[in-house]
């Protein structure tokens, strides 16, 4: 008995080894293969520019971060985006996108609303609370609740944007010349709803100031751009709509089918917002909205968020990002374009946020004026984040 006892023992360690590993290794391991940064040498950025750049204000309207188990108070050695990357970068306003659900076998052409969920296993094997591992609102509240204690634990260098008031707090900070950041929390898709209107109120009171209705499949508000179907909003869609408008909180269409687009144009009234995106005159890819419909997007007042990833740009180097710019201010005029980045989602890129210097040298090499890399920079999203916010 002694024996076999020893044996259980000993098979149930070899058992226990591969599933500890998971937990400690794991979600590291993934990370670290789906945010990269390609290999670089240092970007040239001249004395002139780098004035310029710290002299800008910068918005970027998508980063994932919240996906993922980092410390956003430590420079981190994977990813994209961290608090102290930000100040190195200049960045003022950083959207956290947060990331509740993805289809297994994800893509841009055509993706089933009931496929299997890979974020499940992300919060299990992240040793995220049990109540997110069967609930995508309360995924949602999580990410947002991770936010907030970076917030608490960053000496001040995070401040997290609710209202209007929170942004001039912030403004007046930047332009003293404190190294400072200013956090705003958006979903990536409305489906963390769970197709209840009333918990549109409790994302709200989390600190969520934008939504976008879709993600990488059709949800209960209507068609994604990679679903099934091109279809429109359903009824829960449009009063969900409605109700966004009505509380003043940001619309953002990035994922959404071509048919609720122009559904959403039919029914608001408001500056528009596409958060992470390229141009498909400069990159004709099915991700990329028509340009007519970006037009229409524009023509609200609102902005393109335009990304730095090659499936949305084509050329995912700082030159090739700022020539979609570039495309995007022939399109749609300079007071309609931003950044969106799409950093910690999954995408690999050139640069991270602390190296947005050459993108602002990029900016300059194709042609771009002053004037209109301070708008892209930031200016753009400051005005409709004014245009919005109570």
């Amino acid at each position: 008995m002694r024996r076999f006892g020893k044996r259980l023992g000993f098979l149930l360690i070899l058992l226990a080894v591969p599933v500890i590993g998971f937990f400690i290794y794991g979600p590291e391991y993934v990370e670290k293969d789906r945010n990269v940064v390609t290999e670089h040498a240092p970007y040239p950025v001249s004395p002139g520019t780098s004035a310029l750049h710290k002299d800008l204000l910068i918005g970027d309207w998508h980063a994932d971060t919240l996906l993922w188990n980092r410390d956003l108070n430590q420079r981190g050695t994977r990813g994209q985006v961290d608090i102290p990357r930000l100040i190195e970068g200049n960045v003022a306003l950083q959207m956290f996108t947060a990331v509740t659900k993805t289809p297994a076998g994800m893509n841009y052409d055509h993706n089933a609303a009931d496929a299997r969920d890979n974020i499940t296993l992300l919060a299990i094997g992240q040793l995220w609370p049990p109540r997110t591992w069967g609930s995508l609102y309360q995924r949602a509240l999580y990410q947002a609740e991770k936010l907030h204690d970076a917030q608490a634990a960053s000496d001040g260098h995070l401040r997290i944007i609710r209202s209007e008031a929170d942004l001039d707090a912030l403004m007046a900070l930047k332009l003293a010349g404190v190294p400072v950041v200013g956090g705003l929390l958006g979903i990536e898709g409305a489906h963390p709803l769970e197709g209840n209107l009333d918990n549109l109120q409790g994302l709200q009171d989390a600190g969520y100031r934008m939504v976008a209705l879709q993600h990488f499949f059709d949800n209960e508000l209507g068609g994604s751009l990679h679903g099934d179907a091109n279809s429109g909003l359903t009824e829960f869609g449009r009063e969900v709509v409605q109700a966004v408008v009505n509380r003043g909180l940001i619309l953002d269409l990035a994922h959404s089918s071509q048919q609720v687009v122009r559904d959403v144009l039919a029914m608001t009234d408001i500056p528009l917002v596409v958060s992470h995106t390229g141009i498909h005159k400069n990159c004709q890819v099915k991700r990329n909205l028509p340009d007519e419909l970006m037009q229409h997007i524009a023509a609200t007042g609102g902005v393109i968020g335009i990304g730095y990833w090659a499936d949305v740009t084509c050329d995912d180097s700082p030159v090739g990002v700022a020539k979609t710019i570039k495309a995007a201010i022939e399109l749609l005029g300079e007071d309609a374009v931003s950044l969106g980045s799409d950093f910690d989602g999954s995408v690999t890129t050139t640069f991270d946020t602390s190296e947005l210097a050459a993108l602002t040298q990029a900016m300059l090499d194709v042609g771009l004026s002053e004037i209109q890399i301070r708008k892209v920079a930031g200016e753009n999203m400051i005005r409709v984040l004014r245009a919005r916010l109570d």
